[in-house]
């Protein structure tokens, strides 16, 4: 069976109770509700591809880590994503995402250090698995 359009598949989301951030391409992402009137990319979507795959993107930001080199930052990146990986995800690539002022494209505010990890699920186990998914820590913190 093949799998359904990024339209369809935004309406069964919906339908689900879960908030889309966009659409990129056969992508779906996920929204994060900060507060009533603000929403964010959760690091949390699903690709029609063939199969249904849940990708769940992991990130350390370099402001939050002074000083700290690239592969550092990946390796942060990386021990949040013990969770997917447990949890048969495996690592599917990294980025390096500079993030723009909004009023002054030329002025980089920070960098994320991003590693995405994706798993096929079945049709059936999709709405559980996103919820499960967005659950999961998914920006490195300096903590205990």
């Amino acid at each position: 069976m093949p799998s359904p359009s990024p339209q369809d598949l935004k309406k069964l989301l919906i339908g689900a109770g879960l908030e889309i951030y966009r659409t990129l391409g056969d992508r779906v992402v996920l929204a994060d509700r900060v507060r009533d009137n603000l929403i964010m990319d959760s690091g949390v979507s699903v690709v029609a591809a063939g199969s249904l795959v849940v990708r769940v993107v992991t990130r350390a930001q370099a402001a939050d880590f002074q000083g700290e080199t690239a592969d550092n930052l990946f390796e942060r990146a990386r021990r949040i994503g013990q969770a997917p990986s447990a949890q048969g995800y495996k690592e599917v690539s990294t980025a390096v995402v500079p993030i723009h002022d909004p009023g002054d494209r030329s002025r980089v505010l920070d960098t994320w250090y991003e590693v995405a990890y994706e798993r096929a699920v079945a049709d059936g186990d999709l709405i559980d698995e996103l919820r499960t998914a967005l659950g999961w820590t998914k920006v490195a913190s300096r903590g205990p």
